[in-house]
């Protein structure tokens, strides 16, 4: 009978005993293999390994740490085993002892394998090739033209390694959470000691511990119930694919959640601009990137007023519209059966029915699917005298301005926000739109990402001076220093050498 402490199980020296609980524990679980084996050069040592069938697929190789264990025990005396046990006298990498049951299980659970000896009170845990995974792939959301074209993958164990690839400071902490009652998922906080506050760090462990759940199965679960405003369609969570984007993140002040089984990260806090920001804006030259955020910019203001504009000046504003402009607008109406709110709204629901069947056909078939799609219905529906022409340019311009958007979870709280402006501008006219417009930046001004404004840093532009934080990206060598959500004492980021200095001090002289 195994004794508890704490209503936890202690592991026996008698391997029966131990072997009876785990077989208990594993009844009907096909693939978790119990393997009885007698080690010692006269076979008089009882031995259990137990392990799951795929995960440690390769044990009993002559290549893998558990198979040249296994092999070495054979060919050593009983007493000689006792002490590699102790002692870890082979030098496996990652063999840690295990005193209890709950530990033996969590570390079988995670794809270990674990190894039991007659006499000995304590089970080994011994790291194997762990789940199969699909590793390290290119990034099919975020595509730049210059930058890494590496991406996060299922496994957490790699992702904290892409990172720590980019980021060689021992300052770099990797803290481990298990969240879930029966996944027992495995989450880590990822972030720079010396530049993220104290406070914070503080705010997200709270976090991650004051619910109970049965299971988190990819990080948007674990998005949802820790974000502060869950009623705003705004993301407060930063989610990225790319490594790089994590780490540059990391840099500035920011920690990142990485969850196991998902290939997103979780940057927080998450504010306005860096939904804005793509990774490549600080590889390229400062002129370019700054006329492309302007132009993200532009765009999501199109992709969230436009059709909005639109039905308020044709309904109620024609005046400002020039009359060769207007006749062409009510000649190209004629025949509508529609009203003009009724003919956008259905062919902006057309056009999000093309965007989600593209999403849902896999490979190039779907990009086809949703041009092709696209182009089809609009003439179609142009020819049949269902929509006007310039509504179908309406719709087709407020689509493209959404796909500028760098972030499909930002640009999708946007694309929602379409048809409030929608129904404001057709029903109220230009007072709609402003009226929208004014609740719209309320809303986003009183929304915090722990504790973060979400509008930083335009409501902190005499403290992020330097930072880069804004629309037009300064010049990579006045970016010298961190955004205001760093620590105090660690805002400068970039200082000039003094050697140059004084070489250029020199030259003037």
């Amino acid at each position: 009978m195994l004794e508890k402490n704490d209503n936890i199980v202690i592991i026996s020296k008698d391997i029966r005993v131990n072997e009876r609980y785990v077989r208990e524990r594993l009844a009907d679980c096909g693939d978790i293999q119990i393997r009885r084996m007698r080690l010692g050069d006269e076979r008089k040592v009882d031995c259990l390994m137990v392990y799951i069938e795929v995960a440690t697929s390769n044990m009993m190789l002559e290549d893998s740490a558990i198979g040249k264990m296994v092999g070495h025990f054979w060919e050593i005396s009983p007493g000689e085993i006792q002490e590699f046990v102790e002692y870890n006298s082979l030098g496996i990498a990652d063999v840690k002892k295990l005193t209890d049951m709950e530990q033996v299980f969590a570390g079988l659970l995670a794809g270990n394998a674990v190894f039991f000896m007659d006499g000995f009170d304590q089970a080994m845990k011994i790291s194997s090739a762990g789940y199969p995974s699909m590793g390290v792939t290119e990034v099919e959301m975020e595509k730049v033209l210059r930058g890494s074209r590496e991406g996060f993958s299922d496994s957490v164990k790699i992702n904290s390694a892409l990172i720590r690839k980019r980021l060689r400071d021992t300052r770099l902490k990797v803290v481990e959470f298990y969240i879930g009652e029966r996944s027992h998922t495995l989450v880590q906080m990822v972030y720079m000691e010396d530049l993220v506050q104290e406070e914070f760090l503080e705010q997200v462990k709270e976090r991650l511990g004051e619910f109970r759940i049965d299971g988190i199965l990819d990080s948007g679960m674990l998005e949802q119930l820790t974000e502060d405003s869950w009623f705003s369609p705004f993301p407060q969570y930063q989610t990225t694919e790319r490594p790089d984007r994590a780490a540059q993140e990391i840099l500035n002040g920011k920690a990142v959640l990485l969850c196991d089984n998902s290939p997103s990260a979780l940057i927080l806090p998450g504010v306005f601009h860096s939904f804005m920001e793509s990774s490549e804006d600080w590889y390229n030259r400062f002129e370019m990137a700054s006329f492309l955020r302007i132009l993200r910019y532009v765009a999501l203001t199109a992709a969230t007023l436009l059709p909005g504009l639109y039905l308020a000046v044709i309904r109620f504003h024609t005046q400002i519209l020039p009359t060769n402009m207007l006749l062409s607008f009510a000649q190209a109406r004629e025949g509508v059966p529609f009203s003009s709110i009724a003919e956008l709204v259905l062919l902006e629901l057309s056009f999000e029915l093309i965007r989600e069947a593209g999403v849902r056909i896999p490979g190039a078939l779907g990009n086809a699917m949703g041009i092709v799609g696209g182009l089809i219905v609009g003439s179609a529906a142009v020819e049949a005298n269902l929509v006007s022409p310039i509504v179908v340019m309406v719709v087709a311009i407020t689509a493209l301005g959404s796909l500028a958007i760098p972030n499909e979870e930002f640009a999708s709280a946007f694309r929602m926000l379409k048809y409030f402006f929608l129904f404001l501008g057709g029903y109220l006219g230009i007072f709609g739109i402003v009226t929208g417009v004014y609740l719209t930046v309320s809303h986003l001004a009183g929304l915090l990402s722990f504790g973060v404004p979400y509008l930083t840093p335009f409501v902190k532009q005499s403290t992020d001076n330097g930072t880069g934080s804004k629309i037009v990206r300064v010049p990579f060598k006045k970016r010298w220093r961190r955004p205001s959500y760093a620590r105090q004492n660690e805002r400068v980021r970039l200082q000039k050498s003094a050697i140059r200095t004084g070489r250029k001090g020199n030259r003037s002289k």
